[in-house]
Formats: structure tokens, sequence, C-alpha cells
């Protein structure tokens, strides 16, 4: 026999690309936009409303924002007169008010992230611990509460309750101590913000930790138990891991409105006497925008909050999927 029948028949020369047959996912891919909005239209059109109102209340309020490289004049063009660069950019940066309500601001986000972030996981940890169910709803009610009142309301909630005939100063001469100004110095508004913004904001954060807590898989801790582990441990090792993407979501969002502390109250509260520690950028934007009628220049600092904002949630957001792998995206 010789070498030649031993040869292997040559391979059949490959099929041309068109005569392949396309795999099932190949099939889904070629699905079109088109195909997907006639099938699912009553879905899509859930969606038209929201992107209607970010539309118009969102993305088209942008274009104003060219007004901080424009002298702006009121009467005149809503685009602005002329272009003068970064000229109202220099000017706060140069402005020593300007720095001092910035460092307000700092000092209020993150007092406000300090508090208003880890208490509600806190308040659901222990609600989830609670076994008589009545109890649970009347805590988690009386929580709740507050957070449905008007800024307005709460604002004049505190006032009454820090005024000098007000319930704080009651309790401090029923001690023996002297009546104290509470919003007419600038010490304590820091304080008084805070508390107000835990008591109003805590008890309905909890609702979204609550229900992470209900996707917890019932047979981890029951390993856990197995496992000699006592309620503290089976909370470090199995709750919180279970609610940590969830705890990093929440971070983020709250990392990006840390420059946006609460407007509406701080105009309600604070007064001249106050501005040392409670002016912060909005307010003070607020005073240069439509008392001072300097529209280019207060474009310019809602700008630069704007985009401080944006790259706090860019870092929060890589550091999150770095770290801990969970981001918003």
């Amino acid at each position: 026999m010789t070498s030649e029948t031993l040869r292997p028949p040559p391979a059949p020369p490959p099929a041309p690309a068109a005569a392949v047959a396309p795999t099932p996912r190949a099939r889904r891919h070629r699905r079109t936009w088109r195909q997907a909005l006639r099938r699912d239209w009553q879905l899509y059109s859930l969606a038209v409303l929201p992107l209607l109102f970010f539309l118009v209340f969102r993305y088209l309020p942008m274009i104003g924002n060219v007004i901080a490289f424009r002298r702006f004049k009121p009467g005149g063009s809503i685009f602005g007169e002329y272009w003068v660069g970064l000229r109202y950019f220099r000017m706060f940066f140069t402005d020593p008010t300007f720095w001092e309500v910035f460092t307000n601001t700092l000092v209020l986000g993150t007092l406000t992230l300090l508090f208003c972030f880890p208490l509600p996981i806190v308040l659901a940890l222990l609600l989830n611990e609670v076994r008589a169910r009545r109890f649970k709803r009347f805590v988690q009610s009386v929580s709740y509460l507050p957070h449905f009142l008007s800024i307005v309301i709460v604002a004049a909630m505190v006032m009454q309750l820090t005024s000098i005939d007000g319930t704080a100063n009651q309790l401090v001469r029923l001690v023996g101590g002297d009546a104290v100004a509470f919003l007419q110095q600038p010490e304590w508004f820091r304080t008084i913000y805070v508390s107000s913004e835990v008591w109003q904001t805590v008890g309905w954060g909890t609702i979204l930790y609550l229900a992470a807590l209900t996707t917890i898989d019932e047979d981890l801790y029951e390993a856990a138990r197995i496992d000699g582990a006592n309620r503290l441990r089976q909370t470090w090792h199995v709750t919180l891991p279970g609610i940590r993407p969830t705890m990093v979501t929440l971070l983020i969002l709250n990392i990006g409105s840390f420059m946006a502390v609460g407007f509406e109250k701080i105009l309600l509260l604070y007064n001249p006497l106050t501005y040392p520690t409670a002016d912060v950028i909005s307010t003070y934007l607020f005073r240069m925008g439509f008392q001072s009628s300097n529209f280019s220049y207060a474009a310019a600092i809602g700008l630069f909050e704007a985009v401080i904002g944006l790259v706090l949630v860019l870092s929060a957001n890589l550091i999150s999927r770095r770290t801990v792998g969970t981001s918003l995206w």
C-alpha cells in the first residue's frame, strides 16, 4: 500500500457566508427598534409623558446657560446681547462672598450626608427585627409622616419650636437657663437645619431598604445560625451585603445632590444675621439673579454648581463600580 492511499481525503471547501444558517442569537439582533415598538407600543407609550416632562423642564432650560457667557439685559434677547466669555466666572472666583457660601454649602452638604444617609439604614435594620406587627406599623407611620408635610409647614414648625417662647426655650428655662434666639445666631443654624432634615427624611428613606431586606434569602440566615452567628453577626455578614446594591445606588444619588442643599428650607429659615453659616450657593444665586437682577452672573454660578454635581456623580459611580462592583451605569 502506497503512501498516497494513506493520505486523508481533502477537506471540503468552507460554505459561503450566505449559506450559513443564522443562529437564534443573530436573528434576535436583527430585530429592529421599529418591530419592538410595533409589538410593545402600549408599554412604550407609558414613557411619553415622563420624557416630555424631562425634555420641557430639564433639557430645554439648559439652553439658557448660554447667558453665563453673554451679557444679558432684562427685556433684551433671551440669549444675551453680546459675548463676554469667562468674565462672570472670573468674577465669582475672585469674590470672597462666593467662597464663603461655597464653604457653607460643603459643610451643610457633608453634615446632611453623614446623618441623613446612614440613619435610614439603621432604622430599617431595627424595624426588620421588630416582630410585633402593630408596633412596627405604628413606628413606620409616625416616621413616614414628616415626609408628606410641606417645606413651608416644616419651616413654620421649626420657627415656632425655636422661637423665644417656643418649646425649646421653655425647656431651657425649665432647667434654669436663659432663652436663646436660635434662628438669629449663626452657630445654631446648622444644628437646626440638619436636625429638621433628619426628622423629615429618615423615615421615608427606610422604605427602599425595607423592600431590599425582603429579597434576602432566609436560607442564608439559617446557615449563619448553624455556624453560630448571633444577630449582630447575621446583620453584618448577611443583611448588610444583601442590601449593599441599594445602599450604593442611594449613596450615588445623594452625592449627586450634594451641592443642591435644601434651597427651599434654607430660604425660609435664614436671615441676614445667619448668613455667615446659612447662606449657600443656591440662596446666593437666588439673591444675585432675582434681587440684584444680575442674571448672567447667577447663570455662571448655577452652571459651576451643576458641573461640580456632575463630576461628583461620575466619580462616585466610577469608584463604586471598581470597588464594590455596583453602579448606576
